[in-house]
């Protein structure tokens, strides 16, 4: 099993992945039942796979050294109080999708009844999509509180009361045709105004990155299909298929966030070269010809994308397969010429 961080802009581009943790487990039925004899509570975090949450933390600040300006983006299963104390400890923020009620204050209550109790700061409309993909807009309720969090009762003597934020978006109804907008986050990042929590939302929101980037490791790579027998050799081509996940997924968004860079940010020459041998530009003069948009689009074409002007940019999945067919064109092409001559 692997655990990965994923690092992106504030525009949504991946950076890369700033951590990964491998590991297995001697026991993968059962596991649950496990928590009806022995309490998670009691359990030192060392020894719970949530330890990887930490680690990847430590190891993601370790690579940027620059703790300050990190801030860790995790589901609910982040949601772990050890998580807070050591972003406290190492000077750096979090945000996550909170599923806890701990609690709060002086200890009689939880982050419940004070997020109940705060009034909402307004509305903000944000884009859904429902089960067949058809988008659709909607208007959420934000709250948002400044408070004192603690830790469990069995771990108070261990870890100290934490500053927290707390943010709440909800739709006012609940819809007929898909699951009702409901997000709980918790933070360590201050929140002042209506703006900020808009702002912490739009954050949290990029956690889906990492879910695209596993996607293309699994359906485009094929991680999953590989029938190595021991963990060593499964985990070397794993760590070469993150390279090309990685890669895919960051030519798909930087056509999107940065189309008019020059082509060397996300090409090399010679498939520069080649994608102008099936898709040469019509008007060279056009401001649009020589960018890393107009290559990008030329290798999407290979597998049918029309790039019509009412046409979304590529995607990934159809990047991927217009790479793969460059690829196999030039080696292809390559072969020819050490075989019969140029």
């Amino acid at each position: 099993m692997m655990h990965s961080s994923l690092a992106v802009t504030l525009d949504g581009l991946p950076l890369g992945l700033s951590a990964k943790k491998f590991w297995t487990r001697t026991k993968f039925e059962g596991t649950a039942a496990l928590k009806k004899k022995i309490s998670p509570t009691r359990v030192p975090i060392e020894e719970k796979e949530s330890f990887r949450w930490l680690e990847n933390m430590r190891q993601s600040i370790a690579l940027f050294g620059d703790p300050a300006r990190c801030i860790h983006v995790g589901d609910r299963k982040s949601d772990i109080y050890e998580l807070f104390c050591t972003a406290h400890e190492l000077g750096t923020h979090f945000l996550v999708r909170t599923c806890v009620d701990r609690l709060a204050g002086d200890g009689e209550h939880t982050i419940a009844t004070e997020r109940n109790e705060e009034e909402i700061s307004g509305l903000h409309e944000v884009e859904v999509r429902d089960a067949k993909g058809k988008p659709e807009t909607v208007a959420v309720e934000i709250k948002y509180r400044r408070i004192q969090g603690l830790p469990t009762i069995g771990k108070q003597k261990r870890y100290p009361a934490l500053d927290l934020t707390v943010l709440y978006a909800q739709e006012r109804e609940e819809p007929k045709h898909r699951p009702r907008i409901d997000w709980k986050l918790i933070s360590n990042l201050p929140v002042h105004a209506h703006d900020d929590a808009i702002e912490k939302l739009d954050w949290y929101a990029m956690r889906w990155k990492i879910e695209t980037f596993h996607k293309i490791l699994k359906s485009g790579c094929k991680a999953e299909a590989a029938r190595l027998r021991t963990v060593e050799r499964l985990v070397k081509p794993i760590a070469v298929f993150c390279i090309l996940a990685w890669r895919m997924f960051c030519m798909t968004m930087i056509n999107r966030s940065q189309p008019h860079a020059k082509p060397d940010l996300a090409i090399t020459t010679s498939k520069r070269s080649s994608s102008i041998i099936f898709f040469p530009d019509k008007d060279p003069t056009t401001s649009h010809a020589g960018t890393v948009s107009s290559y990008l689009v030329k290798i999407a074409r290979l597998d049918g994308y029309l790039a019509r002007a009412s046409d979304p940019p590529p995607g990934n999945t159809v990047m991927w397969r217009g790479l793969t067919r460059l690829t196999d064109t030039k080696l292809g092409a390559t072969i020819r010429a050490e075989l019969m001559g140029n």
